[in-house]
């Protein structure tokens, strides 16, 4: 199968379902965005050792692929098959979240990103991941968009919030408090 197929080479791209759409329309931009921040996540599971981590990281990734699926498949297509994401995925974040907190210190002041390269990357990728939930939600605002796809993303960010603080820790690199001048 050949990588390039030059149909996009006028600025145009195939939504699931088959229309043809400019590559400058918001669903592209909301799925892209997605794309880039399942890539951050592959380089923050490069600094991760527990096998359970990198585990859920790796499901977190293929979460971000059914998420985009749902993003690309064009409007009022009928019979297209989306990947379910379902209240159970957003509940393991939230358990992870409640997990890796139990470990760490109280948060009682705003922090700034850094600590480590793993914290940071995990830092740069909750940027991105609200981003594109920002995206997703202006997306949402003029089409029919399935909440849970917000929900989802809004959960990650704060997952990614926590997981940055916790590869911090483990590497027992101190937190920053953001100080205002």
């Amino acid at each position: 199968m050949k990588i390039y197929t030059k149909k996009g080479d006028k600025g145009t791209t195939a939504l699931y379902g088959g229309k043809r759409v400019s590559k400058a329309e918001l669903r592209i931009e909301s799925y892209g965005t997605v794309d880039e921040l399942n890539s951050f996540l592959g380089l923050v599971t490069t600094y991760m050792e527990e096998k359970e981590y990198t585990d859920l990281m790796h499901s977190i990734q293929s979460r971000l692929f059914d998420l985009g699926t749902h993003l690309a498949a064009e409007p009022g297509k009928k019979n297209l098959i989306l990947p379910e994401i379902t209240a159970a995925h957003i509940v393991q974040l939230e358990n992870y979240i409640d997990k890796m907190n139990e470990v760490l210190p109280e948060l009682k002041f705003f922090i700034l990103p850094g600590g480590n390269k793993a914290a940071s990357v995990a830092h740069v990728a909750r940027t991105v991941c609200r981003r594109a939930e920002r995206s997703v939600v202006r997306l949402a605002e003029n089409e029919n968009i399935n909440p849970i796809l917000v929900q989802y993303l809004n959960r990650l960010s704060d997952f990614l919030f926590v997981l940055a603080r916790k590869l911090a820790n483990d590497a027992n690199e101190p937190e920053i408090v953001w100080k205002s001048h």
